[in-house]
C-alpha cells in the first residue's frame, strides 16, 4: 500500500502533528461511534439472550479480543506510515507453532521465555519486510503479500503435517491463558500494556509524530529531515514483533497449534484497524481505536452465534464496515481539501 498521492497534508501545524486542531474531535467521534455501536449490540444481544453478559461470556470475548487487539496495535503502526502488513497471520502461524515446539520440548522453561521467543522470531520478520519495502522499492502490499505465503510455508515444511498438543506442553504455559491478576486475566492485561505503550509512543514521543508525518507526506517528511526508512523499519519491526508475541498467547490461549494456525487473521486484523478508524491512505488514526475495532469485530462474531444467525453476515457485516470507513476518511480527505482551498482563496 506505497501509494503516492496528492491528498494534501492533514493539518495546518507544523510537519508531524497527527491532526490539525479544528478536526482533532474527528477521531475521537469515530472511536465514540464504535463505542456506541459496541453498546447497541450488547444491549440488543443480551436482550435476547441473557447468557451474553454472563461472565464466562464476556471472559471470553476480552481473551479472543486480547490476540486481535496485540496484531491490530502494530498494524495500526504500520497503516499510519501508509503501507500495510498481510504477514501477520502467518507470522502468528510461525511463532505460536515454533514456540510450542520449543515448550513441548523444554518442559523447564519459564514464561518469560516463551514470550521473548515470539517476539523475536516476529521482530525478524518484520525486520525483513521492512527492509524489502525500503530498500527493494516494492510496494508493502506486494511485498507482505509475498511474505505471508512464504511464512505459511515455511510452517508448513516444518510441521510436515504433525501438531503439537495441549498434553504436550508443560502446565505452567497452558494455565497462563486463564490465570489471572486481580480478576484479570494475562492474555488481557498483555493486551492493554501494548495498547497502552503503543499509543504513548504514537501520541507523546518524536517517533510517532514522524510516523505520522511520514503516512501524511512522505516526500514533505524526507524534506523535513526525517529519517524515513529508519522509521519504516522500526514499524514493521514492530508490527511483526507483536504478532509473534500474538502468536505465543493464540498457543496459550487454544493449546493445540499446527501449521494452519492463525490462517486468514491478517484479514480481520486489517479490518479492526480501518474499522477502528485507521485513515487507510495514512497519517491519522489511533491505536486505541484499532483495539476499539478489534473489540468490535469480536462482540460480533460472538453476538451472531448467541443470536444462531448464519455466520456469513459476519463476513458481509465486516466488509460493509471496512467500506463505510473508507468513504468516511474519504470524506473526511475531500473536507480537509476543500478547507484549504477555501484558505488559500483568501489568502
Amino acid at each position: 500500500m506505497t501509494v503516492t498521492s496528492d491528498r494534501p497534508t492533514p493539518t495546518d501545524a507544523p510537519l508531524g502533528t497527527p491532526a490539525p486542531k479544528r478536526f482533532a474531535g474527528l477521531l475521537k467521534t469515530r472511536e465514540l461511534g464504535i463505542v456506541l455501536a459496541l453498546a447497541l449490540l450488547v444491549a440488543y444481544t443480551a436482550i435476547d439472550n441473557p447468557r451474553f453478559l454472563s461472565g464466562q461470556s464476556i471472559r471470553d470475548n476480552l481473551l479472543n479480543t486480547a490476540i486481535l487487539a496485540v496484531m491490530a496495535t502494530g498494524q495500526a503502526i504500520v497503516v499510519i506510515t501508509r503501507n500495510i502488513d498481510l504477514s501477520v497471520g502467518s507470522v502468528l502461524g510461525i511463532s505460536a507453532f515454533a514456540v510450542a515446539t520449543m515448550m513441548s520440548n523444554n518442559q523447564d522453561l519459564p514464561m518469560i521465555v516463551a514470550l521473548l521467543a515470539g517476539l523475536a522470531i516476529g521482530a525478524v520478520a518484520g525486520l525483513l519486510n521492512g527492509v524489502l519495502v525500503r530498500y527493494g522499492k516494492v510496494p508493502a502490499l506486494v511485498v507482505t503479500l509475498g511474505t505471508l505465503y512464504i511464512y505459511r510455508g515455511i510452517t508448513y515444511s516444518w510441521a510436515g503435517g504433525s501438531q503439537v498438543n495441549a498434553d504436550e506442553l508443560p502446565g505452567n504455559f497452558l494455565t497462563f491463558a486463564n490465570d489471572s491478576l486481580l480478576g484479570i486475566p494475562w492474555l488481557v492485561l498483555i493486551a492493554l500494556v501494548v495498547i497502552a505503550a503503543g499509543s504513548v509512543m504514537m501520541r507523546n514521543y518524536r517517533i510517532g509524530r514522524e510516523l505520522y508525518a511520514i503516512g501524511s507526506s512522505p516526500a514533505a517528511a524526507e524534506l523535513a529531515g526525517i529519517k524515513v526508512a529508519r522509521n519504516l523499519l522500526s514499524a514493521f519491526v514492530i508490527s511483526g514483533a507483536l504478532a509473534g508475541l500474538a502468536g505465543v498467547l493464540y498457543a496459550a490461549r487454544f493449546g493445540t497449534v499446527d501449521a494452519a494456525a492463525g490462517n486468514g487473521y491478517e484479514l480481520n486484523v486489517v479490518a479492526a484497524v480501518v474499522v477502528g478508524g485507521v485513515a487507510v491512505f495514512g497519517g491519522s488514526g489511533s491505536v486505541w481505536g484499532a483495539a476499539l475495532g478489534a473489540l468490535l469485530l469480536t462482540v460480533i462474531g460472538s453476538a451472531l452465534a448467541v443470536l444462531d444467525i448464519n455466520q456469513f453476515w459476519q463476513q458481509a457485516i465486516v466488509g460493509a464496515l471496512i467500506i463505510l470507513a473508507i468513504c468516511a476518511d474519504r470524506l473526511v480527505a475531500f473536507r480537509i481539501a476543500r478547507s484549504l482551498r477555501k484558505r488559500d482563496a483568501h489568502v
